[in-house]
């Protein structure tokens, strides 16, 4: 496998291009008449043709998505593993078949776990984190509804707040996720030391587990401020049940929504107030953007209140969501400017990734509808993050091949890219949530992985990404995806950068022959995992290895006619 090397990366051309030229390939814009300065120079008064996926900044973001608790243990002080009483919280072992298990209690991993492992994100190529909720949840497993069992699902009896989604007091650490020292303001720090950004994962459909308990059990239903006030109380009642001229009920819907999780009333002036301020509070303790959990079950009204008191604040502050649908015309609604623009997970995608990456024989050009490079039902496409796999679904079921393929892939299109931890070593594959998805991993199997080939692969795509501007917002011009093969362009070109990169993959189990000649620059052309440099006339022949990948770079304004013409109709009708 070669090895990426970032020094052979070629910066951006800063070359000037005669007058007579840049007349001749219409890139440039007349903004005035040159003027001679003071020093008898005639300023550049021209400008390249703009093209560009995305102004996005986060664009060039990689997302490690952890869910803390099941990451690393890096303080076994803060495991508190007789808590709860009658209802223990630490490690509930749900027994399958054949040795199999999954877990519902917590496991003990933390902040300190996180900051123990910093170098291996970086070696990684993860520039950030998304980390599952922070916030305060209940000290004991819950005792009503219906009993989780493996492989169960949509049952919330006896499990436990381990994933940080039940939130009691929407702005107090969990106690089990912080150490001496160590808060979620210190381990932001830290991590933005190292170049890494964490996301926080926000909730404001609901709070915890709220009625059908044999007794009311202690922060069940229960919400707190940011003085430790009570400020709401489902007190164990069905929503039916709940009293209009009681004021603790008055944060909450009077239907179910999500089996027994309280629903929130997102029309409430006091409950805007409370879950906005809240959100605040995390960005001024280092929160870099939010992934938003559950959003198609609070109106867009409330989405766009948010969005906007929280851009009014941190303009262009970014925000991803999960609207758990494979419609592309459906979650687009989350996108648009009058619904708060915020992106999305992209659903759509990862059920066609997991469809072609899964199955050797599959078709690259099954890939091609989901993209929506040009009439497509998003704000903009270029800024939605895109993934395979996740806590909530079954993990990828693929061979390294097809996990290889994927990550570049995922490293090269348009859009975000998300790895669920474990992914980079295909831990637990195949599995769902409570089959064994969400499995603690440990620190060991975590530098084991280290060695993993997948681990390796991802490694190097991700720094080519991560070095590449064009890979992160540029536009994509697709040339072919057929088959095993799949070749396309990305192109960024603003005043301070003009780039061109041509990604060539192959997903055979066999090195393929590539010959480009269609929409191809003439150039001195580098290839950014070998640091292979051609100076092309015409054609691009080269050989891409199995399960491979080249990205191709050349560092000029694009004077190509044919891809001139694509870049313009993408650009258009993105």
């Amino acid at each position: 496998m070669p090895q990426f090397n970032p020094k052979n990366i070629f910066k951006p051309s800063k070359a000037a291009f005669s007058l007579k030229f840049a007349m001749s390939i219409g890139l440039l814009q007349l903004t005035g008449c040159a003027a001679t300065t003071a020093t008898g120079e005639q300023p550049d008064v021209y400008a390249p043709e703009y093209f560009y996926g995305t102004k996005e900044a986060f664009a060039k973001e990689a997302i490690y998505f952890i869910m803390t608790d099941r990451f690393v243990d890096g303080d076994p002080s803060n495991n508190y593993p007789d808590q709860g009483g009658d209802y223990p919280t630490f490690n509930i072992r749900l027994e399958g078949p054949d040795g199999k298990h999954a877990n519902v209690g917590y496991m003990g991993g933390d902040f300190q776990g996180i900051i123990n492992n910093i170098d291996y994100l970086k070696e990684l190529g993860m520039t950030s984190v998304w980390l599952t909720p922070v916030v305060d949840n209940p000290d004991q497993a819950f005792a009503g509804g219906e009993e989780i069992y493996y492989g169960g699902a949509f049952k919330d009896g006896n499990k436990t707040g381990y994933h940080g989604y039940w939130a009691s007091n929407f702005y107090k650490e969990d106690e089990h996720l912080v150490s001496n020292n160590l808060n979620y303001k210190n381990l932001t720090a830290s991590l933005s030391d190292n170049g890494i950004k964490v996301i926080l994962d926000v909730v404001a459909n609901h709070g915890s587990p709220s009625f059908s308990m044999p007794i009311d059990q202690p922060k069940f239903g229960e919400i707190y401020d940011a003085q430790g006030n009570l400020v709401a109380d489902h007190q164990n009642l069905a929503p039916e049940a709940l009293d209009p001229n009681n004021s603790l009920h008055d944060f909450f819907r009077k239907t179910p929504d999500i089996m027994q999780l309280s629903n929130l009333d997102d029309t409430a002036p006091e409950v805007i107030d409370y879950l906005v301020d809240s959100y605040l509070h995390w960005i001024e303790q280092g929160a870099a953007a939010f992934r938003i959990d559950t959003i198609k079950h609070v109106p867009h009204r409330f989405w766009k209140i948010m969005a906007d008191r929280i851009r009014a604040e941190h303009p262009d502050f970014f925000m991803f969501a999960e609207s758990y649908d494979y419609n592309a015309n459906f979650i687009a609604q989350h996108t648009l400017p009058k619904n708060g623009q915020i992106s999305v997970l992209d659903f759509p995608g990862q059920k066609a990734l997991t469809t072609v990456f899964e199955n050797p024989e599959s078709d690259f050009a099954e890939l091609a509808d989901y993209l929506h490079l040009t009439h497509g039902p998003y704000h903009n496409v270029y800024d939605l993050t895109t993934f395979y796999d996740n806590h909530d679904m079954r993990r990828m079921n693929a061979n390294d091949a097809g996990f290889i393929n994927a990550h570049n892939w995922l490293f090269t299109t348009r859009g975000i890219p998300v790895i669920y931890q474990g992914s980079e070593f295909a831990y637990m594959k195949g599995t769902a949530e409570h089959e064994g998805n969400r499995n603690y991993i440990g620190q060991e199997r975590l530098d084991q992985g280290r060695e993993h080939i997948i681990f390796k692969h991802l490694a190097q795509i991700a720094q080519v990404r991560k070095v590449t501007p064009a890979l992160q917002s540029g536009l994509q011009v697709n040339q072919k995806l057929a088959g095993d093969q799949a070749v396309f362009f990305r192109v960024l070109q603003t005043a301070q950068t003009q780039q061109i990169a041509l990604v060539l993959l192959n997903k055979a189990d066999v090195p393929h022959d590539f010959s480009i000649a269609e929409m191809l620059q003439p150039g001195l052309w580098q290839e950014q995992l070998s640091g292979t440099t051609k100076s092309i006339a015409d054609t691009l022949d080269t050989t891409v290895s199995a399960n491979g990948v080249q990205v191709w770079v050349l560092n000029e304004v694009v004077a190509n006619p044919a891809l001139l013409d694509a870049l313009r109709h993408a650009m258009a009708y993105k």
